[in-house]
């Protein structure tokens, strides 16, 4: 029998590391361009490499989940991270860095997404509030990983800092190898035709329409915030830092919510975030100083923090007995979002300027706000049956 605390410290552990791995691209991105003389095209193809890799472990994780069971794969992939790790730091071609950085990608994706599952799996009634207090965990690694770099490298060469947090993920396996998980709910075998009938659920695509726009903002925001700020004549270390107190903002409101939405319904809740989020948007839209868009991005944070642990909540709920197949669905959904929006914002950006960047992110808090609502009456709906 698995004790719940110890692997809802497990999962813990596992989202702490993705954190740390999900910003190991843009935290050495530098030190790589300068070693390996790469210009701005190939820093792009490798780039490329992570979300990548972090799409094919969405994709794999939810079905070897419910059939397996968590124990093992959070093992491998995170002896694939530890070797990756080893690869940047020690890799002495171009080709090795990228598959590297794949790696990464992909053993992070699985963590990711089956963090999140596991803590689903082990929540009665609280879903929402542990998967909330999981979140902290990832915005720890977000925040810790430029941090140590920024200390460590007046000391030490990079490589040497990332081969040494490669031998910490040591730590990790230790604990995942001793501690006992749940047990596969599928364990005498997963038809394929149940995994295939989610693809039929009106409620999940919905749900997974949610996390596409979720994802999308949490992503453009991250990856344009510094170009729109310096459009408006911020400096870049002004807009890395309005950057950090983004992800501090949702970090610290991620904390509160673990005990807030024992409390308070997560409908509410999350209703109320897309509202901070329209008004993060359009603080930054009539932004003419740095105070205001930095009090623009503050919003943006807490307004994302319920997003991703209240809609999983609900997703692991609602399909309880293949709740990682589920999750997979949904996430491949949010990283294909991320992608798109991205890729949206470039072309907006490209016709309009950079100062139409506010306006993409009131529009898709808006479009997230109404398939939420259709999620939950759907759901609601299904219920009721």
């Amino acid at each position: 029998m698995h004790n719940k605390k110890l692997v809802f410290a497990a999962a813990c552990i596992g989202m702490l590391l993705f954190g740390i791995v999900f910003l190991s691209l843009g935290t050495i991105l530098t030190f790589i361009t300068t070693k390996f003389g790469v210009d701005s095209a190939t820093a792009g193809a490798l780039a490329s490499s992570l979300p990548l890799g972090m799409l094919a472990g969405s994709v794999i994780f939810g079905p070897i989940v419910d059939r397996y069971g968590y124990k093992n794969l959070l093992i491998i992939c995170a002896v694939i991270i530890m070797l990756a790790l080893e690869g940047i730091a020690f890799a002495g071609t171009f080709v090795i860095l990228q598959l590297s950085f794949f790696l990464i990608g992909f053993g992070g994706g699985v963590i990711n997404g089956g963090t999140n599952a596991l803590v689903a799996d082990i929540s009665e009634d609280m879903k929402g509030a542990n998967l909330s207090l999981l979140g902290v965990f990832f915005g720890i690694g977000a925040l810790g990983m430029p941090v140590v770099l920024g200390l460590l490298t007046k000391y030490f060469a990079y490589t040497s800092i990332i081969a040494g947090i490669g031998g910490t993920v040591l730590l990790p396996i230790a604990y995942f190898s001793v501690i006992r998980f749940p047990k596969a709910k599928q364990a005498q075998g997963m038809p394929i035709k149940n995994s295939l009938a989610l693809l039929k659920e009106g409620t999940l695509w919905l749900f997974g329409i949610v996390l596409f726009f979720e994802s999308g903002l949490e992503g453009i925001v991250g990856n344009w915030t510094t170009t729109f700020l310096r459009g408006m004549n911020i400096s870049t270390e002004d807009a890395l830092y309005g950057l950090s107190i983004q992800v501090a903002a949702l970090t610290l409101t991620r904390l509160v919510l673990g005990g807030a939405l024992k409390k308070i319904s997560s409908h509410i809740v999350l209703l109320a975030g897309y509202g901070i989020i329209g008004g993060g948007g359009l603080l930054l839209l009539m932004a003419g100083s740095l105070p205001m868009a930095m009090a623009g991005l503050a919003l943006l944070g807490v307004g994302f923090a319920a997003g991703f642990p209240v809609v999983l909540g609900f997703v692991g709920a609602q399909y309880a007995r293949l709740s990682g197949t589920a999750f997979s669905f949904v996430l491949v959904l949010a990283l294909t979002g991320n992608t798109l929006m991205n890729y949206t914002v470039g072309v907006v950006s490209q016709s309009s300027g950079i100062g139409a960047f506010p306006i993409v992110l009131i529009a898709c808090a808006a479009s997230m706000t109404i398939f939420y609502l259709l999620a939950h009456r759907s759901m609601n709906a299904s219920m009721k049956q």
